[in-house]
């Protein structure tokens, strides 16, 4: 069922969304990393996919667009409208550090922001929202054996 930002069809989206900003890194990651794949979003140029892992996980790949609204009403679709369990936010960043370089990977265990979209949205409170601790624990293990 489509929903305001999302054209997709009821069933289009996996259990699993890994989701970056940039709809061109959603592209490039389905045509690097998934296999049988297809387009099943594509409204605003917000590009969507899903299809198969190597191991023949079902999984898909969105855009968020830029900052904090937009990622709010996508993820809020993608759960409520298409029944997704799990969003992986995945993509760049940027850094006042001096020690953190160009191309570091980063995993981040929590998020933050003096924005006020909530609050005119009449969501009461903020929420510093935090990784699954097994998930996070997997990916940096993961990131060590790869060097």
């Amino acid at each position: 069922m489509a929903t305001p930002h999302i054209n997709a069809k009821e069933g289009a989206f996996a259990n699993i969304v890994l989701m970056p900003g940039d709809p061109l890194r959603a592209k490039w990651i389905a045509e690097t990393y998934l296999h049988d794949f297809e387009e099943v979003t594509n409204v605003r140029g917000i590009l969507g996919y899903t299809g198969y892992t190597k191991n023949g996980k079902r999984i898909s790949v969105m855009a968020s667009g830029m900052g904090q609204p937009s990622i709010g009403i996508y993820s809020h679709e993608l759960y409520t409208g298409y029944g997704v369990e799990a969003i992986i936010r995945v993509g760049t960043c940027g850094s006042y550090q001096p020690e953190i370089n160009l191309f570091d990977v980063l995993i981040a265990t929590t998020a933050s922001t003096d924005s006020n979209w909530q609050g005119q949205n009449s969501l009461n409170g903020t929420l510093s929202a935090g990784a699954d601790f097994e998930l996070a624990i997997e990916a940096y293990n993961q990131c060590k054996v790869k060097g």
